[in-house]
């Protein structure tokens, strides 16, 4: 029964998204003025989601490399020269990416002002 309404509510849902995406394409086209705030406004939101969904994924990676490379560490202690090598390459990889992230973040926020 529950799986039948939550297939309801689903179904009413897609239609109000696609009501109100529609009546936003027969808007009115807004002046150059308005449209470069507008675009400024996005830029701003992509800048700002980029960077915090690459810090969180940089950050997760880094944790999950760090864990693996001491679990092993713990399993072999004799190994350990052959991991932290590997470890470290890894860790400043996923530290470019996010760095990598600043970058067009600040590409973005050139782009505002």
């Amino acid at each position: 029964m529950t799986t039948k309404i939550s297939k309801y509510m689903l179904a009413a849902m897609a239609a109000l998204v696609t009501l109100m995406a529609t009546s936003a394409a027969y808007a009115q086209a807004a002046s150059p003025e308005v449209a470069k705030a507008e675009n400024a406004r996005w830029y701003a939101l992509a800048a700002a989601l980029g960077l915090g969904i690459a810090a969180f994924g940089g950050a997760l990676g880094q944790g999950r490399a760090a864990a693996a490379a001491l679990d092993g560490i713990a399993r072999n202690p004799g190994a350990s020269d052959k991991l932290f090598t590997p470890m470290i390459l890894g860790l400043a990889l996923i530290e470019s990416l996010v760095i990598y992230s600043l970058l067009i973040a600040f590409l973005l926020y050139g782009k505002i002002g």
